[in-house]
């Protein structure tokens, strides 16, 4: 039920998944190499706790609250196991819960007091298998994952592919993905046709049904440069198909005429980012990114980020961070009561209009050499806090804890 603003939620978490990854990098001794039945090499626990407010609701036309809170789980397993050959087979099951209120989603049908609408719970399991070959470091890979809410289903799939160089100074990394959804057509409650059903619990009334398939590719291309700076290069094209409109949400018009928000069935978006990594010193490394997104809807915008990881002692480290966004919205957005009745397609979804945006914050690490709080396997202790701020009004806050077992 969520095309609120959960963007800056994902992109939260994959800020703090790159930074993990960035730090569990590490060249792997072959020398003494044997067999291995499978092994638990690691356990990740992540919660995440989001809210945000604003007063730009889609679903009521471009006005009215957007406040929402937002509490993500996740929790994976990895393990592995060695092949006489020197392939190293890693098995990753990862298991998403979370759970939303919302006060603004509750307006498709504010007179039902059975409405899910103002609340719901997604549960998202997923699946990996890869096998890299130890000496070389190439690498295949498998995933499938399913995602359960209270209006859609998905079920996902894709492959990853890794090639390195013999010198191991240049990495390349593909990855194919597609994800079939079928979403419940829920409309307004002044909007719905006679015996047309609300979608709440207990209403057996007809619904519509319709599919939204997207896919998408990746392309990653790094280079180490000389001994203190890193680049990759990276290229991500994807294409929707569907119902990619989201039927709750009013649009409103100049003659006084109210619609539900119609969008074009398919989309191409085309993002090309670039990253640079300098070890500036033994303690501290300057992370950038920068991307370009362009998409067949008219959006355009501009991305930058830096992040400064400081090594406080051997096991104490702090990562301040600042991104940067400028988007150039649809050519189908207008606000509350200024969309044209001759329109083909309009929304007033302020996520796709003009605006920019800053996100700010810190993260803190402990990986004691002993262990967190002792524990040897406790391998480290993870807080991030971000703010994000948005020329539209719309301001969140976030609050991250990463667990690492080994």
């Amino acid at each position: 039920m969520r095309r609120l603003n959960l963007s800056v939620l994902a992109l939260y978490l994959g800020i703090l998944t790159s930074h993990a990854q960035a730090q569990e990098k590490q060249t792997t001794d072959t020398s003494n190499y044997q067999s291995r039945k499978l092994h638990l090499d690691e356990v990740n626990i992540v919660s995440a706790y989001y809210t945000q407010d604003g007063n730009n609701s889609a679903v009521t036309g471009g006005i009215g609250t957007e406040k929402l809170t937002d509490f993500a789980n996740t929790f994976d397993v990895q393990l592995s196991k060695f092949n006489k050959k020197g392939h190293k087979h890693t098995f990753l099951f990862e298991l998403g819960i979370d759970h939303y209120t919302s006060a603004s989603s509750d307006k498709i049908d504010p007179q039902s007091i059975s409405s899910a609408s103002s609340s719901d719970t997604r549960i998202y399991p997923s699946l990996n298998w890869t096998n890299t070959n130890i000496k070389t470091g190439n690498a295949f890979g498998i995933t499938a994952s399913y995602s359960h809410e209270f209006d859609y289903q998905s079920f996902g799939g894709g492959i990853n592919l890794t090639s390195v160089s013999k010198d191991k100074n240049r990495q390349f990394d593909f990855k194919l993905q597609a994800f079939l959804d079928r979403w419940k057509v829920i409309l307004p409650i002044e909007l719905r046709p006679p015996g047309y059903g609300s979608g709440s619990e207990g209403d057996q009334r007809a619904l519509d049904y319709k599919p939204r398939n997207s896919f998408s590719a990746s392309f990653g291309l790094s280079q180490v440069i000389n001994s203190r700076l890193q680049a990759m290069l990276i290229v991500e094209p994807s294409y929707q198909h569907g119902l990619l409109a989201t039927r709750y949400q009013r649009n409103y018009f100049t003659d006084g005429s109210e619609r539900i928000e119609n969008l074009p069935d398919n989309r191409y978006k085309l993002p090309v980012g670039i990253r640079l990594n300098y070890f500036l010193a033994d303690r501290f490394i300057i992370r950038t990114f920068y991307r370009y997104y362009m998409d067949s809807w008219g959006i355009r915008a501009h991305t930058a980020e830096i992040e400064v990881p400081v090594k406080l002692t051997s096991f104490v480290s702090l990562t301040p961070f600042y991104r940067y966004n400028k988007q150039q919205g649809t050519r189908y957005f207008a606000p509350f009561g200024q969309h044209n009745p001759a329109d083909t397609y309009y929304t007033s979804d302020y996520d796709l209009s003009t605006l920019h945006s800053s996100f700010a914050g810190g993260n803190i690490r402990l990986s004691p050499p002993k262990g967190v709080l002792g524990w040897q396997h406790f391998n480290s202790l993870e807080l991030r806090y971000g703010h994000y701020m948005r020329s539209t009004g719309l301001n969140s806050d976030i609050v991250t804890l990463a667990l690492k077992f080994k």
